[in-house]
């Protein structure tokens, strides 16, 4: 999605001389968001939430390391041709992309599994900050979607054996969850492991822990790949074949990255109903468990009345390698 046109976040700061590292670790802080230098101690990303998040860390960092920074909203009066700063961002992009796609060209050529994960990874960063839409990005999706196959022919497995690995982990994702990580959440319980622990975090001050499953984030196990959203790239690699599961990932696709691509008439109505959730509940997990709530009822008005199957049968039947949630109970009233 773009910036509000005239709309952009700067962030000014002034650092001492010591400690050396300062300067080091808040220019590696700025690149890692995506930041563009309009001058030394000058930088701007887009108005976006996550845009104003991470430069406000990024202030406290200075801050506590004995400089001074402050964040503001900016229009370009002059000086500043809009046009001309949004293909700076896409530059800055495309580079990223090529390098990308040197390196994923000697992974397709000889790379281990490890080398290929690495580069999907590397691939979520560069689209979280790709604000813009840089065209090399779009040249760079055909070398993920060959680095995905590859990696399927190597590791010899199905789905089954990817369901299987990810019962009795801990999910982390970000604090404030919205509908791509409660609808993923959902997936997460209802298909794979009904007893799934979730925990939320602070990117800028916390990552997963080692043996935990990151989503929805920068460096996460699962999050957005090429166009899709997390929910949709947990459900294709988990090769999921349920038909109204797929109507329900359409729907977090059209919310979640608000490109109308499926034109779902019932995302207006799911988005309402969430807002609400949004609004009145704060806490993250009873976040999870209402949305799980909407997000069963969802996927049983897909269903039309089919008899229920186990969670895992929907996915690949009889592979989950672990106990599956069924249907939930409902009180009257």
């Amino acid at each position: 999605m773009s910036p509000s046109p005239g709309r952009w976040y700067l962030l000014v700061h002034q650092l001492p001389p010591k400690p050396l590292y300062l300067r080091a670790k808040v220019r590696q802080r700025l690149a890692r968001v995506g930041a563009l230098a309009l001058k030394n101690s000058v930088y701007v990303l887009p108005a976006r939430p996550e845009c104003l998040e991470d430069l406000q860390w990024i202030a406290q960092e200075a801050e506590a390391g004995g400089g001074e920074a402050f964040v503001c909203e900016a229009a370009f009066v002059s000086g500043v041709e809009e046009g001309a700063l949004a293909r700076r961002f896409q530059e800055e992009r495309a580079a990223d992309y090529r390098a990308w796609a040197a390196e994923a060209r000697r992974a397709l050529e000889g790379g281990t599994d490890e080398s290929r994960e690495r580069l999907k990874k590397r691939w979520a960063e560069i689209r979280a900050i790709d604000f813009f839409d840089a065209p090399a990005g779009k040249e760079a999706q055909a070398m993920l979607t060959a680095l995905e196959k590859r990696a399927g022919r190597d590791s010899g497995t199905g789905p089954g054996r990817g369901v299987r690995d990810l019962v009795g982990k801990v999910w982390v994702t970000r604090r404030d969850v919205h509908v791509d990580r409660i609808a993923t959440a959902w997936l997460v319980r209802r298909f794979i492991d009904a007893r799934a622990r979730f925990r939320f975090i602070d990117p800028a001050r916390e990552r997963p822990r080692t043996g935990e499953i990151g989503f929805d984030m920068v460096g996460g196990t699962f999050t957005h790949e090429g166009d899709r959203c997390t929910f949709e790239t947990v459900l294709g690699r988990l090769g999921g074949r349920d038909r109204p599961l797929g109507q329900v990932s359409e729907i977090v696709h059209d919310l979640d990255l608000k490109d109308g691509k499926y034109g779902r008439p019932e995302a207006a109505g799911v988005g309402q109903l969430l807002a609400g959730l949004y609004a009145v509940e704060a806490d993250d997990e009873k976040r999870l468990g209402r949305g799980g709530v909407l997000f069963d009822d969802l996927h049983a008005s897909f269903a039309s009345g089919r008899p229920a199957r186990p969670a895992a049968a929907r996915l690949r039947k009889g592979e989950t390698g672990g106990r599956s949630a069924g249907p939930r109970k409902r009180r009257r009233g």
